[in-house]
């Protein structure tokens, strides 16, 4: 049942190009949204004007093979979502930042690359299925048991606000995705028509909702990060040195 590639039963009512442009518009849709929050929120202007101090305030100049590793140290703990102490958040959003790379990537194969008159291999639906599954239980986690307002704010695990939009609709996207894929063994083309509709909201409002919603987050967070180790490494980080008293 999830060896089959969900979006080949689109193309009996849609030519597989109508998906493909679809994926493309949701991308454009992301990096408009990421832009323009950007630029509401001066994120650039800001991250433009530190570096400038930084620059200024350096007390040495950092090689090309030092600011290398600076990149490498970066990727890597995004990789292992190191700015979170707690091993609960970072497990929850290992679980949703993997799960995620694991839901889009094996979306945009099984559309691009495996259209209609290709057969497509069993690994990229258990593929897809694998990351909503993994979306679902890391955003399910954080959703009712990690959220700040929950755990300290004492509010209910239903209550939702703007800041819950990104996590929302993901949530949405991968379980509607699930059930979508679950229902193309029914015979009624309704049901099926019904859920992929309701998948198709929800993952269009996760991709437009990015001005909106913390999606643009994961972008700032490597900069921010990076920009932290570099002004440490060339001494230009107006921050006070970590104290080590604690662990004494």
């Amino acid at each position: 049942m999830f060896t089959n590639n969900p979006f080949l039963s689109l193309t009996d009512f849609l030519p597989a190009i109508a998906m493909q442009a679809y994926i493309v518009l949701m991308l454009v849709a992301v990096v408009a949204g990421t832009l323009l929050d950007t630029i509401h929120k001066g994120s650039a202007l800001f991250f433009a004007r530190r570096r400038e101090h930084a620059k200024a305030a350096a007390q040495r100049l950092l090689g090309r093979w030092e600011t290398a590793s600076l990149v490498a140290r970066t990727l890597a703990e995004a990789a292992v979502s190191g700015e979170f102490g707690k091993w609960k958040r970072r497990a929850s959003h290992l679980l949703m930042m993997y799960g995620f790379l694991l839901y889009v990537l094996s979306t945009i194969a099984m559309v691009f690359a495996y259209p209609a008159s290709t057969p497509t291999p069993a690994i990229l639906p258990l593929l897809w299925d694998l990351g909503a599954s993994m979306i679902l239980v890391g955003a399910l986690w954080f959703f009712f048991f990690l959220r700040v307002n929950v755990v300290h704010d004492g509010d209910s695990p239903f209550h939702v606000g703007r800041a819950d939009l990104f996590v929302g609709s993901l949530i949405g996207s991968a379980a509607f995705a699930l059930i979508w894929h679950a229902v193309q063994t029914q015979a009624n083309p309704v049901v099926i028509l019904l859920f992929f509709g309701l998948y198709l909201f929800f993952t269009t409002l996760l991709f437009v909702s990015v001005f909106w919603s913390k999606f643009a987050h994961m972008f700032y967070k490597p900069v921010v990060a990076f920009q932290r180790l570099v002004e440490e490494a060339d001494g230009s980080s107006d921050l006070p040195a970590p104290s080590h008293d604690g662990m004494r």
